[in-house]
């Protein structure tokens, strides 16, 4: 099973991925996680991104790209993939579907976690303050979800077009959500 989590931040995807990680024994790939572990191997492709991040800027969708498609060519992706955290916009999912095409590992299904706007700021602000996260201060919390809903919004509209999309609640104990992801899973497996 291949997989995209699609939610605005706060929404739960990081946690209901790892939960599916085990349920579904697929690895879950995080960009973000693998961007910092290619950058603290030294790889060529995280010396790229090093550079890139060093001078501020954001590391171009060729980066994320290359190394996405190193990381699906390793032998664990081969029963499947969680994808957390990619694509964020229509350019990035065109890419990511070339891309998983070519490999003959299309997507299965994009898994979009429904969460009210006002319960992703409390969630946020409660993150903020329990882990220190100045990404999460509420004015940082509002601009992160306008440019969710102006740039990764439309990603769901992609996947439903593809026939390829699932909206799941997102609200609830980490088990009742959990628990609704399987079932549209199995769902759309069956």
């Amino acid at each position: 099973m291949r997989l995209v989590l699609l939610g605005a931040p706060g929404s739960g995807k990081g946690t209901q991925a790892a939960r599916l990680k085990e349920h579904l024994q697929v690895p879950h790939i995080s960009t973000g996680e693998l961007l910092r572990a290619e950058v603290a191997a030294g790889s060529p492709l995280g010396r790229q991104a090093k550079e890139v991040m060093d001078r501020g800027e954001l590391v171009s969708d060729e980066i994320l790209l290359a190394m996405l498609e190193e990381r699906f060519s390793r032998d664990d992706t081969r029963k499947g993939f969680i994808l957390d955290g990619y694509p964020r916009n229509i350019a990035q999912a065109n890419a990511l579907d070339a891309l998983l095409h070519r490999l003959g590992q299309p997507v299965d299904l994009a898994v979009q976690l429904d969460v009210d706007t006002e319960l992703l700021i409390q969630r946020l602000a409660g993150r903020a303050q329990a882990e220190g996260r100045s990404d999460d201060s509420p004015d940082a919390v509002r601009n992160r979800l306008r440019v969710y809903n102006e740039s990764t919004a439309p990603v769901v509209d992609y996947y439903r077009g593809q026939h390829k999309l699932v909206c799941v609640f997102g609200v609830g104990s980490v088990d009742e959500v959990f628990a609704r992801i399987l079932a549209a899973v199995e769902e759309h497996i069956e």
